[in-house]
């Protein structure tokens, strides 16, 4: 059973969300939150799996809330919900930690598939669009500090294969084909990557190849 909370200053929204939710026997809203702070208390009280988060709310912003939630250090994941798919707001909560991105008009199917990858620590983000986000932002991305360059430092070289194909978008099955590797072992790189550079999923790894240098945007 994967445990959601949902969080949305809108009544309907929230109504909407919940009753979506609660056709999938895998899922159970535990609780709804009506702005950010109310959300930080709740993820601390009842442990959601996921956080379904709204990024624009009246006094605690869906961004500063993200912050506060991952800091911390609980299991509960983000996934953050807002209007337009190049919106600032969105890219500043991916840096404050949320673990994806979808759009409020994503099809019912989308944010149940969402949910789902974000409970198990997947990434939700189609890749051309986390490319299209960071390239949207990138003039606000900034240099490599030196604990970045001792955890990049600390990758192998096809670690560093990895992570760059990562934040290119591709797929493990994807990497699996380029570097002639099984899928498994692929995914043995990505956990190893992740663990390396402190990245909580694959929506952060590509925000740390992008903050490092070790990939530019197109």
């Amino acid at each position: 059973m994967t445990t959601v909370l949902i969080v949305d200053d809108q009544a309907l929204q929230r109504l909407g969300f919940s009753m979506l939710l609660e056709q999938h026997p895998d899922l159970s809203v535990v609780g709804e939150a009506t702005h950010g702070a109310e959300a930080v208390r709740m993820t601390a009280e009842l442990r959601p799996d996921v956080v379904l988060m709204d990024v624009r709310m009246p006094g605690m912003d869906g961004i500063e809330a993200t912050r506060r939630i991952v800091q911390s250090g609980g299991r509960s994941r983000v996934l953050v919900l807002t209007t337009f798919d190049l919106d600032e707001y969105a890219y500043s909560a991916l840096r404050a930690g949320a673990s994806g991105f979808l759009l409020k008009d994503a099809l019912p199917d989308e944010l149940i598939a969402g949910i789902r990858a974000v409970a198990v620590g997947d990434a939700v983000i189609a890749p051309g669009l986390t490319r299209k986000l960071i390239d949207a932002f990138t003039d606000r991305l900034p240099g490599q500090t030196p604990d970045q360059e001792r955890r990049l430092a600390a990758l192998t070289e096809r670690e560093r294969e990895v992570l760059t194909a990562m934040a290119t978008g591709w797929s493990n099955t994807e990497i699996a084909e380029r570097f002639s590797l099984a899928e498994s072992t692929v995914k043995s790189h990505v956990s190893r990557v992740l663990a390396k550079i402190g990245a909580r999923d694959r929506v952060q790894a590509v925000i740390f190849a992008y903050d490092t240098g070790l990939v530019r945007p197109a």
